[in-house]
Parts: structure tokens; C-alpha cells; sequence
């Protein structure tokens, strides 16, 4: 089985690469980034990725928003992510593509055996679904509390919008463009289920949901 590793750890990539190569898998590309990683995948078809959540540049969800562009892109492709981290919003994108055919999501503290991790490693490349427990609990909080599910950049928008502050102020404390912060707003009003309406100002009901939060 072919596998591309995504992960910017250096002794954790290698660490990575030399148990699935003891398993009899083949690691055509191991890369630290998320734009060497869609490059690797296209480069090498791989019948796997396995990957971190958060990589450079910002390290926020730059590995996990990858895969889903993946997975879009390649249906035959699955996805083990593995990280430290529960990014709600992108992970439950990933697992509901395709019915979570060949998707699988491990919280790499909890890993505690690696047979068994490459055990989910080959189920997840044959269209199996592998998801820690912890994971689901956390995606059911989110669910419940809206205000999860934004990243942390847009909590940081939302904050300084709770403060009054106009788009271009929003863009000027976070080094941003006026465009960056437009979409992350966008994001945030979406993600907190707020619908254009005539009667409502969706700004303040995002702002009202933050200060409740």
C-alpha cells in the first residue's frame, strides 16, 4: 500500500514513515506542509494520506483543510488524519464526505499500541471508518455550543467585532485584508446558523451569540 505522510514534525515524519514501512507499506512522499502534501498526493497517488491538522504556515487547519480538498478531488483517496488536536468544523466535512467511506480520525496522545494503528491504517485505505471516541464526544459538544465550531482566526474576528470594531479595523489588529476578514465573517455568520433576513442585523445576533458564549 502506498502512503503519504503529512506531519511537520521532523522525528515524528520519520518516526511515521519508518513504522509504516515495517508494516510492508510503501511511503512514496513524507512532507511537512500542506501545499507539499497536495503536491505529494498528485504527484505519487498514493492509496492513503496520512496527516496532521495543523501545519505551516499558520498552523491552525491547514493539513485537515488539505484533505478535504483531497478527498474532493480524488474520490478513490482516503484520509487518516492524526493529531493532537479536534478541528470540529473541517473534521466533520471530512467524515461526512462520501458517507465516511476511507476516512478515519486518531488523537495522536491516545495511540497507544502501534499495531493498532496500523491496523487503522489499512482499514481506513480499504473503506473502512476509524474515529476515536474522544473525537465524537467533542464533535457532539460543538454541536451544542455553536461557538465551537468557529477556528480559532474567527473567534478572533468575532471578538473585535464584539468590540465595535469595522471590517477595516478587524483587518488592520490582525495584519489581514479587508478581504480576509469579509470571509472570515462570512464563515462565522454561516457557521452560527445566522440566514440573511430583512428583519435581523446578522453582525449583532453573531456579536449576541459571543458575548452568551
Amino acid at each position: 500500500m502506498r502512503v503519504v505522510v503529512a506531519e511537520d514534525s521532523v522525528l515524528l515524519r520519520a518516526g511515521l514513515v519508518s513504522l509504516l514501512e515495517r508494516f510492508g507499506h510503501t511511503v512514496p512522499a513524507a512532507v511537512g506542509d500542506a501545499a507539499d502534501l497536495v503536491r505529494a498526493v498528485e504527484r505519487t497517488e498514493p492509496d492513503i494520506v496520512v496527516t496532521d491538522v495543523r501545519m505551516p504556515p499558520g498552523f491552525s487547519d491547514e493539513g485537515l483543510r488539505a484533505a478535504v480538498a483531497l478527498r474532493a478531488a480524488r474520490p478513490g483517496l482516503a484520509v487518516l488524519v492524526l493529531s493532537q488536536y479536534v478541528e470540529q468544523t473541517y473534521a466533520t466535512e471530512l467524515l461526512d464526505s462520501r458517507r465516511g467511506v476511507g476516512v478515519g480520525y486518531l488523537l495522536k496522545d491516545r495511540v497507544g499500541d502501534v499495531t493498532e494503528f496500523a491496523d487503522a491504517v489499512g482499514r481506513v485505505a480499504a473503506g473502512g471508518t476509524v474515529v476515536d471516541p474522544e473525537v465524537v464526544l467533542q464533535m457532539l459538544g460543538a454541536r451544542r455550543d455553536p461557538l465551537q465550531r468557529l477556528t480559532v482566526r474567527e473567534r478572533e474576528v468575532l471578538a473585535l467585532i464584539a468590540e465595535g470594531r469595522s471590517n477595516a479595523a478587524v483587518a488592520r489588529a490582525l495584519v489581514v485584508s479587508d478581504a480576509a476578514v469579509a470571509k472570515h465573517i462570512n464563515n462565522i455568520l454561516t457557521k452560527l446558523d445566522l440566514p440573511q433576513a430583512e428583519d435581523d442585523h446578522r453582525r449583532v445576533l453573531a456579536v449576541l451569540a459571543f458575548l452568551r458564549g
